[in-house]
């Protein structure tokens, strides 16, 4: 971890110097943060409501994406799209999105953003909301890449007696994406 500290009370004042440290710690949390999806996955065993902790179902929902085929990208997007009940529970969806944005194709990124209206059709009608919300989306281009993902991988992965491979099994899935040079804007 790189050592020191700026200068400045205010970003205005800050030099060349200063802001290369920044950058230097800035380029460790990024060069670390698989270590911390790690450890925020690992905060999902233990009780919850449902008949399995919350690691099974996102275990469950990695399995059965890479028994479907699906490549290594979704895969982890089907591992990490309940992430967000760690970081920001209100939305989760959109948190986890936010996290992997950087990593992650366009599409991947969208499916993990909106699978928590797109799984409302399985729920909502017991709130008095319409079950069909997510038509809203129905002309975008990942509509049915989200409703495949939540029929296939996500609605029905609180299964306590689907066999999924173990966290261990998909980290080295999760290095290689947190490894790729992250795009986007700052």
């Amino acid at each position: 971890m790189p050592e020191g500290t700026v200068s400045f009370t205010a970003m205005e004042h800050g030099t060349k110097d200063d802001y290369v440290l920044v950058f230097a710690h800035e380029q460790h949390q990024i060069d670390t943060q698989a270590d911390r999806v790690m450890d925020w996955l690992r905060q999902m065993e233990g009780p919850s409501p449902y008949q399995i902790s919350r690691l099974d179902h996102v275990l469950q929902s990695a399995t059965r994406a890479e028994n479907d085929g699906a490549d290594m990208e979704t895969i982890v997007c089907a591992l990490l799209h309940d992430i967000g009940d760690v970081i920001g529970t209100a939305n989760h969806s959109q948190v986890g999105a936010a996290l992997i944005r950087p990593y992650v194709s366009e599409q991947n990124w969208w499916v993990v953003h909106h699978h928590g209206l797109f799984q409302g059709y399985y729920w909502f009608s017991h709130y008095g909301r319409q079950p069909n919300e997510r038509d809203l989306y129905i002309d975008h281009p990942y509509y049915d890449a989200t409703v495949r993902f939540c029929a296939e991988w996500d609605q029905n992965c609180f299964d306590p007696a689907y066999q999924h491979r173990p966290l261990e099994y998909f980290e080295p899935m999760v290095r290689e994406l947190f490894a790729r040079t992250p795009s986007g804007e700052l």
